[in-house]
């Protein structure tokens, strides 16, 4: 008896190799298209996604500019850019370098760090309710800026110091708390809720016991404010922005392996609890530094990232463009906590509660919805 060959070619592109069984060798004409198709659909998804954040930035400078012309004093915009490049009268300059740009450059990176913030919390532990201001970071912030405010009488420097050791300490005792082999991004927010509503106790507290004055100017700092900023304020968080804006994007390269949950990221060859903590400690000092200069500026880092995923659906945390959103949306409640009202001006954290509120009622009213409210 004859033996049969192990395997038989039966037809194009398939091979028997035993009884009931064939092999399909790939078609190397699909194999082709299928590598054009997932290249263009790459190609597509990077040009989108530069030419949204070109759209950002020009926003974020056009408003930036928006912000230098108009005030009390209304200046033209050729005066504007004469003040910024050394030229045109000492009264425009004084207006323009000493008490607009400052306060304008400081919303945007102060924006740019709570929407950055912002994506990485949200991101990391997959949760949309992960925001810096819901999970008590920025609560630590401002309970350690409070009581360095009213109890120790520290300012300026000290008291942004302050503020930012606030942020890590909660940021620590959340993750503390949370851990149970390993951080999950539920019990991480809830943890985080609770840190949260006891930090505001303890200012609560505070502010009852204190001075009527000091409790005044710790409440308008609560809010989250811009009135009264200067370079004074601009420049630490500059320098801190300068650090942690490369190391949280170095960081953030772990972000698609760990967006597939714990086992698969594992399984990936990730390093799944210290790249959590990297990002985690990244994202808690962007949000320390951006409350140590402005306060907490409520809802922009819960918005943000939200924001910027819609206008890139299927990129990821998108970052850069979180930041940008960030950016553009204090930029625009500073100027109309400035200009809503003539000759009246509110905190800026006024005017982003007015948005983030109602984003947050509909968030939890969609979460009910579809069986994930709890």
């Amino acid at each position: 008896m004859r033996t049969p060959p192990a395997s038989v070619r039966t037809g194009p592109g398939s091979v028997r190799t035993g009884p009931g069984s064939v092999r399909t060798d790939p078609d190397p004409a699909r194999l082709a298209a299928a590598r054009k198709a997932v290249a263009g659909v790459r190609r597509r998804g990077r040009a989108r996604a530069l030419w949204t954040g070109g759209v950002l930035a020009v926003l974020v400078f056009a408003l930036l500019c928006l912000s230098l012309c108009v005030g009390d004093y209304v200046l033209p915009l050729g005066d504007v850019l004469g003040a910024l490049f050394g030229g045109g009268d000492a009264g425009a300059h004084f207006v323009v370098v000493e008490l607009r740009l400052p306060r304008a450059l400081l919303a945007l990176l102060v924006g740019a760090a709570f929407g950055m913030a912002g994506g990485v919390f949200q991101t990391v532990l997959r949760n949309p309710l992960a925001s810096p201001d819901v999970i008590g970071i920025s609560g630590g912030a401002s309970a350690a800026a409070v009581l360095g405010s009213l109890v120790f009488s520290l300012s300026g420097l000290a008291l942004s110091g302050a503020a930012l050791v606030g942020a890590l300490a909660a940021g620590t005792l959340i993750y503390a708390l949370s851990w149970r082999g390993g951080v999950v991004g539920a019990r991480f927010v809830l943890i985080g809720i609770g840190v949260g509503t006891g930090l505001l106790s303890v200012i609560s507290y505070l502010m009852t016991t204190a001075d009527v004055s000091e409790a005044q100017e710790a409440f308008l700092w609560m809010t989250g404010s811009l009135n009264g900023r200067s370079w004074s304020q601009f420049w630490p968080l500059l320098w801190l922005l300068v650090v942690l804006v490369p190391l949280t994007l170095g960081a953030a390269r772990s972000l698609p392996a760990l967006s597939l949950g714990d086992d698969t990221a594992a399984g990936l060859g990730s390093r799944v609890g210290r790249q959590r903590l990297a990002l985690l400690a990244c994202g808690t000092v962007l949000a320390g530094a951006a409350t140590a200069a402005a306060g907490p500026v409520a809802f922009v880092a819960f918005v943000a990232a939200p924001v910027a995923r819609m206008l890139l659906p299927g990129r990821g945390a998108v970052l850069p463009h979180a930041a940008l959103t960030g950016a553009l949306l204090v930029l625009l409640a500073d100027f109309a906590a400035q200009h809503a009202l003539p000759g009246t001006q509110f905190p800026v954290g006024i005017v982003t509660s007015l948005v983030g509120a109602p984003y947050l009622l509909w968030l939890l009213a969609r979460a009910n919805r579809v069986g994930r409210g709890g």
